[in-house]
């Protein structure tokens, strides 16, 4: 979109020869130079002038009244439930199928298995951030169901080889469910023939029972860390925190 400026004012001076004044007024530039010594016009001359802004007016207000719509925040609001509820679940997950002590949820040493999750073969989960001019939503949402669904295929190549399983069968299903409710925001967010990120399917390699333990460990830990973020971002989208707080 071209705005033009109703008025701008541009002063140059010389200590010598004079000076030169501009002006740009309702989208026209004046320009004029005069001499010091006889105060007289040298040159007057007009041109269009312009200044080009980029025209983000009319999507961004398309895109609030999206977010703020009834069927979006009923979704949101669903979506919050799920996830805080996968992230209650994933201590008593974690207790009943992790039986090595020295493999803790919330512990300082996670951070030297980084090797040994690449070992195994354990991909790093997609960025989470707050929605912004760099960060549009369907990229936010697109990063959160492909996230969730990694996670997801995750566990259930771990889950077979562990002893107990029903918890983390559960925990499963309780994504399953946040995916399709997550995928429903993108839908709406984006063209009808936009493309929705697929269900995936990851090999680890796991060739004794201690890696099974590991992998089934750092997955839980980094599902956990991309939870939190889900969270921050699915709260930045819920209007009745904005409600509550004022």
């Amino acid at each position: 979109m071209l705005l033009s400026l109703p008025l701008l004012i541009i002063w140059s001076h010389s200590r010598d020869s004079g000076g030169s004044i501009g002006l740009v007024f309702d989208g026209v530039s004046i320009h004029w130079e005069y001499c010091r010594a006889s105060g007289s016009v040298l040159r007057i001359f007009a041109i269009p002038c312009y200044m080009a802004t980029l025209a983000r007016g009319a999507p961004l207000r398309e895109r609030n009244a999206l977010v703020e719509g009834e069927q979006f925040q009923d979704i949101v609001q669903r979506s919050r439930s799920l996830i805080l509820k996968i992230l209650l679940s994933i201590p008593d997950t974690h207790a009943s199928c992790i039986h090595i002590e020295t493999l803790q949820l919330n512990s300082s040493e996670n951070a030297k298995l980084v090797f040994m999750a690449s070992t195994i073969g354990i991909p790093s989960a997609p960025v989470l951030r707050g929605v912004s001019e760099n960060f549009t939503l369907e990229t936010s949402l697109i990063h959160m169901s492909e996230g969730l669904q990694l996670h997801r295929a995750l566990l259930s190549t771990v889950s077979p080889q562990l002893a107990n399983k029903d918890k983390v069968t559960g925990l499963q299903a309780d994504i399953k469910d946040l995916v399709i409710q997550i995928n429903k925001l993108l839908k709406m967010a984006q063209a009808e023939a936009a493309v929705q990120p697929s269900p995936m399917s990851v090999a680890l390699r796991l060739p004794g029972e201690y890696d099974v333990q590991v992998a089934a460990h750092l997955t839980l830990v980094q599902l956990q860390s991309f939870g939190q973020d889900t969270v921050r971002c699915l709260r930045s989208l819920d209007r009745s925190n904005e409600e509550s707080e004022s």
